[in-house]
């Protein structure tokens, strides 16, 4: 769903009323209002759990808690537009345009849900730099990695700074609001009067219309540097983690001490599995993306020719619709799935996480407690486990 919108055909106000309906299946109606909900109940209580632990039960600071609280706090918000989005995909075909909840999904909910994507990129790709910058300065290698010796040393002293990640993670909040902003005050002003007037003379004032769910060539236009910016942030994920990968594997060559070498493996298991995570949520989106623009606007608008009785049938794109948005739900599926993987692959943020979830069951004032020893054990941890903090975008290896 975008929350830019378009009257279709392009350049000829006349055929407004002879633009088919879109004719969502069970994959709108029943699949994706599922599918939110259930995103919603694992993602708020998981990012709220997450977001506390880092806070409030390691006291260490360091970039990398910057960035996963900056992480969390996105991923709440971006929970928090589920429920609105489930709600639209059921009943969307009913609301009208101009009514209320179809205004908020549209003008509220929506850009929220782009804006804290891109936010939750930009926060992954300092946390990929900020772990190589750790990770390729401690080695075991019989040599040094190329790029610690490239590299200008202020780059890594920068990145291992928490003033810095600071400032990193404030500045990814200005770009994405202040580039999601003006779009959606744009189009709340000009485009959406004439999306309305589209829709009321068209075969039906429904929210779920091809004036809201197809777009315009403006909105297309302003989705490029996105989707770039995008493919420049992930890219540089993946080098990163492919330079660490690299630098590890030569390490693990280098030393022939049993518990480096278990360690050495588990730290290249996690960077798989984050890779994974990054690759399947957020990649088909945004390959689909420029091809989604280029058959609604302009292969579909040179073959497109109305008929009689044109509401009687079924829009020809409602298909790549459909898939569209389950194409984005997947990117903001990776939202709920970085508890998960800080569960999962960090020994650390587990030990605590049960520890407060022990102390909640048994004595619901005694989380103050966890709080004040989770610094004790935090440091206890990071001798026996090496202190390996990973997430779905970035890996922490404090001693390697």
């Amino acid at each position: 769903m975008e929350y830019t919108a378009y009257t279709f055909p392009l350049d000829n106000a006349s055929h407004s009323s002879s633009v088919p309906p879109l004719c969502p299946t069970a994959t709108t109606h029943f699949f994706l209002p599922s599918a939110y909900t259930l995103l919603f109940l694992t993602s708020l209580p998981g990012n709220a759990l997450s977001l506390w632990v880092t806070l409030r039960c390691i006291s260490a600071t360091s970039p990398i808690h910057v960035y996963l609280s900056h992480l969390s706090i996105s991923n709440l918000m971006l929970s928090l537009t589920a429920p609105f989005l489930a709600a639209y995909y059921a009943r969307g075909s009913v609301w009208t345009q101009s009514g209320v909840p179809c205004r908020l999904v549209l003008h509220g909910v929506t850009p929220v849900l782009h804006i804290n994507i891109y936010i939750g990129i930009m926060i992954l790709m300092w946390v990929a730099l900020s772990r190589f910058a750790v990770l390729i300065q401690h080695t075991h290698a019989s040599r040094p990695s190329s790029c610690a010796t490239l590299l200008p040393p202020g780059f890594f002293a920068c990145l291992k700074r928490t003033s810095f990640a600071s400032r990193v993670c404030t500045a990814a909040w200005v770009v994405a609001v202040g580039g999601g902003v003006p779009v959606t005050v744009y189009y709340s002003v000009k485009e959406a009067v004439s999306a309305d007037a589209t829709a009321t003379a068209g075969c039906a004032n429904v929210c779920y219309n091809p004036a809201v769910e197809i777009g315009g060539i403006r909105s297309a236009t302003m989705g490029v540097p996105a989707i770039t910016l995008f493919f420049v942030f992930y890219l540089l994920v993946l080098l990163s983690y492919m330079t660490v990968q690299r630098h590890i594997r030569r390490s693990r060559q280098s030393t022939s001490v049993p518990t480096s070498q278990c360690l050495l493996g588990r730290v290249l298991r996690n960077i798989a599995v984050i890779q994974i995570v990054l690759s399947v949520c957020l990649l088909p989106y945004h390959i689909f993306k420029p091809i989604f623009v280029y058959v609604a606007h302009y292969r579909h608008q040179l073959s497109y020719s109305p008929g009689p009785n044109i509401c009687n049938h079924c829009h020809p794109l409602s298909t790549i619709v459909e898939l569209k948005n389950c194409l984005l739900f997947l990117a903001a599926l990776r939202g709920s799935t970085d508890p998960l993987m800080y569960f999962l692959l960090d020994k650390t943020f587990r030990n605590q996480t049960l520890r407060l979830l022990r102390c909640t069951q048994n004595n619901p004032e005694s989380r103050q407690v966890c709080s004040a020893t989770g610094s004790g054990n935090q440091k206890a941890a990071q001798l026996v486990d090496g202190n390996v903090a990973t997430t779905t975008g970035g890996l922490s290896q404090e001693s390697v």
